[in-house]
């Protein structure tokens, strides 16, 4: 069975520096596969990877079997949501005409669009009556972050990229939006690359957890795995994990 991402043999330097080095794993349709790491481990270029905001320089990465080379890139991003910490929603659009956006590029007819944009905005928990027309500054954090994940999903991507989307929020909010995405991912079943440096967020979310060091994917495993990783920098980030009680 063809996967819905696979590394084979990934590196991609910068300035003849390597920012990934030798990444070989495969996403499975339907998993979430948390990329776990410090800051500058790679996480964030990994996940450029997929979408070909970055290609990379050695080996080839697959989406649904077909190499990012091989892929139109507008095609691509449009078939791939992407939700990222700063949100990016546009501010002088509506919250609807933000969520729309995608689809209007697509040519949907109207009807269309406002049917799934509606549709959306319930499912995230935005009221369609009292959100629709409000723009991003009348939003508070976790709306916006509920605007920005209905826009990634407003298409019915097959696949979700995150970088680090609720880093931002306060964390009562955070835990809250999270318990959401994960009861939003369980009914959808869309296939997510979720990068975050909170193990918490990783035991949370994940079905699988790709622990980065220095470039480099050092420990691929189910939380329950991970929880019993040997490896010197999980047991960094298990410490952290088991001082705050959890």
């Amino acid at each position: 069975m063809v996967g819905a991402v696979e590394f084979q043999d990934v590196t991609y330097r910068l300035h003849s520096r390597s920012l990934v080095s030798r990444l070989n794993f495969t996403i499975q349709q339907g998993e979430t596969l948390v990329l776990l790491g410090r800051s500058g481990c790679g996480k964030t270029t990994t996940l450029r990877l997929i979408n070909r905001l970055l290609t990379p320089t050695v080996g080839a990465v697959l989406v649904e079997g077909v190499s990012t080379r091989e892929w139109n890139p507008i095609h691509l991003r449009r078939r791939t949501g992407y939700v990222i910490q700063e949100i990016g929603l546009f501010p002088h659009f509506t919250v609807a005409r933000n969520i729309g956006v995608v689809p209007a590029l697509e040519k949907w007819p109207p009807p269309k669009i406002q049917a799934r944009v509606f549709d959306l905005m319930t499912l995230v928990g935005l009221e369609p009556g009292r959100f629709a027309d409000r723009y991003p500054h009348q939003l508070s954090g976790g709306q916006r972050q509920r605007v920005g994940v209905a826009r990634a999903l407003a298409a019915d991507p097959p696949l979700l990229l995150m970088d680090e989307p609720f880093g931002a929020l306060d964390p009562i909010t955070r835990v809250q939006i999270q318990r959401e995405f994960r009861d939003l991912q369980q009914r959808l079943g869309k296939t997510v690359v979720f990068v975050t440096h909170d193990i918490q967020e990783a035991f949370r979310l994940g079905s699988r957890i790709g622990l980065m060091q220095a470039g480099e994917l050092v420990v691929l495993a189910t939380p329950i795995e991970f929880a019993r990783s040997t490896h010197p920098e999980a047991r960094a980030f298990l410490s952290v994990r088991e001082e705050d009680g959890l």
